[in-house]
């Protein structure tokens, strides 16, 4: 145990990041605004929408739970209504719907990407209008940097008329059908925590189809502060900007995001060869051409009954001793404490996810060293060379 511990997803830096935060230090910028943040915005900008037919608006905030919940009031979310939610994501995509004092509705996932499953959707929104209670919102993640089935969500989403806040924040750098992750719905958000694609230590953006939606993101962000020579509020406001420090960091960071997702990328095939041998362990794979993964976190399912008697946790507690991290994947939402009570539409595909499933180190970072003392680590626990 006396070797250093490899990390499930670490912050891996570029080279340019101090440049623009010397840059801020020097301007006096030391603020929830300033150049940093208009770059940074205009950068994010770029990557999305430049080789897309689409427009968009990007708002650089405190971090992606932040943006979600500006989401959610920008649709009008009130207490008392429903928002429909993936139930198989961490606790940030459903927080800001209790947070307005709205119930979340979970939905189940589907096996092919792990997201969002269109059927489960259809019945759970057929079965809360029938209740007189229509959804208000739709959120649908792409899980681990896998983009859910868009054209399915999207046209579920048409026919009832509900928008859909797209959770990106696991996936920056991927496409479906050649779009970008973060330009499919009414409003997408994105994460740059410090586990994330590219990183400003904290932090997140709210991206919009329109200039005017992000300007509204803004003033909310910003306390909501009326046009007035005096501090008037006549809307209550929220302190959700990024500093431009922390934007300073996202500049620096862009620079390098296209190596981070190749990066990632050979992470998830590093593992599809190592565990090409083992019996009983499938390495998560994008459904088809279609869907293009950063891979996040490369994601393994494990069948004891044909590993012989190896499961998820033992090799996770294998690991641990080798002080290599791993993790369980999402714990549904809807077996979570906190929202026991709330409504649950789904066939039991999460809880069988979560129950075999395991995240394996996949940072941009890992070296060749670290990557043979994961090699060496997994083979050992089912017993095998390679």
């Amino acid at each position: 145990m006396n070797k250093d511990k490899i990390w499930l997803s670490s912050p891996h830096m570029g080279g340019n990041e101090q440049k623009f935060v010397n840059e801020a230090f020097e301007e006096n910028w030391v603020a929830p605004l300033g150049p940093n943040v208009n770059g940074f915005e205009e950068d994010i900008k770029n990557y999305l929408f430049n080789d897309s037919s689409k427009e968009g608006a990007v708002a650089a905030l405190s971090s992606g739970t932040a943006a979600l919940h500006l989401a959610l009031i920008m649709l009008g979310v009130k207490a008392g209504d429903e928002v429909l939610c993936q139930s198989m994501t961490f606790a940030a995509s459903a927080n800001p719907i209790a947070y307005l004092g709205a119930t979340p509705v979970f939905i189940d996932s589907e096996e092919e990407t792990l997201n969002l499953c269109p059927n489960q959707l259809r019945i759970a929104i057929e079965d809360r209008i029938s209740k007189g209670k229509k959804p208000k919102a739709i959120i649908a993640v792409h899980l681990y940097g896998m983009p859910y089935q868009v054209d399915k969500i999207n046209e579920i989403a048409r026919e009832f008329e509900i928008p859909v806040i797209e959770d990106a924040a696991e996936a920056l750098g991927s496409t479906y059908k050649g779009e970008k992750c973060g330009t499919f719905a009414d409003y997408a958000i994105l994460s740059f925590n410090g586990n994330k694609i590219i990183t400003t230590s904290g932090g997140g953006a709210l991206v919009t189809k329109s200039q005017a939606d992000k300007e509204k993101a803004v003033f909310l962000a910003t306390q909501a502060r009326d046009a007035a020579p005096h501090y008037q509020h006549s809307e209550i406001g929220y302190n959700y900007r990024l500093s431009n420090i922390s934007a300073g960091i996202g500049r620096g960071q862009m620079e390098a995001l296209d190596k981070r997702v190749d990066a990632r990328r050979q992470m998830h095939d590093f593992y599809v060869d190592l565990f090409s041998d083992i019996e009983g362990v499938e390495v998560f794979n994008a459904p088809n051409k279609d869907y293009f993964a950063n891979h996040w976190l490369s994601v393994v399912t494990l069948d004891e009954e044909k590993t012989g008697g190896i499961n998820r946790e033992n090799l996770r507690l294998h690991l641990e001793k080798l002080n290599i991290e791993s993790r369980p994947l999402w714990k549904p939402m809807h077996m979570q404490p906190v929202f026991e009570n709330a409504p649950f539409y789904g066939t039991g595909v999460a809880e069988q996810l979560f129950e075999n499933g395991l995240c394996l180190p996949s940072g941009s970072n890992l070296t060749k060293e670290e990557q043979t003392r994961i090699k060496t680590g997994i083979l050992s626990c089912f017993n095998k060379q390679k």
